[in-house]
């Protein structure tokens, strides 16, 4: 299994990336898919996360309204659409799966199996 995340870059703020995670040796379709964020000096958190069957989502407090997470099934890749980004949406994103819940109540369930090798986003002006 592999998850290639790629999508990260220098922007200003305001700007927008798109973040995608592209999954070989697993079908994403049968899997919750998430998000998490590493910031310099700080904990890991989830960011946001999308349900097996892609009807249910969550977004940390920070991010909503400006982060949007999709899935297409026919690329097997799913997607964070990130915008009006801050100086503190600064950090390497890395996507997950793998015997995880979505809830959209609560994010991330379960410690996930499969990570990606994280992308760096920095947001500066």
């Amino acid at each position: 299994v592999q998850l290639q995340a790629s999508g990260g870059g220098l922007v200003r703020p305001g700007g927008s990336l798109r973040l995608s995670c592209a999954a070989s040796g697993i079908t994403l379709d049968y899997h919750a898919i998430a998000w998490f964020r590493q910031a310099p000096g700080k904990e890991r958190e989830g960011v946001s996360c999308i349900n097996a069957r892609g009807d249910n989502t969550y977004y940390t407090d920070s991010v909503k309204g400006r982060f949007t997470i999709s899935r297409d099934s026919a690329k097997n890749t799913v997607y964070l659409q990130m915008d009006s980004l801050k100086d503190e949406d600064t950090a390497v994103y890395y996507c997950a799966t793998h015997r995880i819940l979505c809830i959209p109540a609560a994010g991330v369930l379960g410690t996930p199996n499969y990570w990606g090798q994280g992308t760096l986003v920095t947001v500066s002006s």
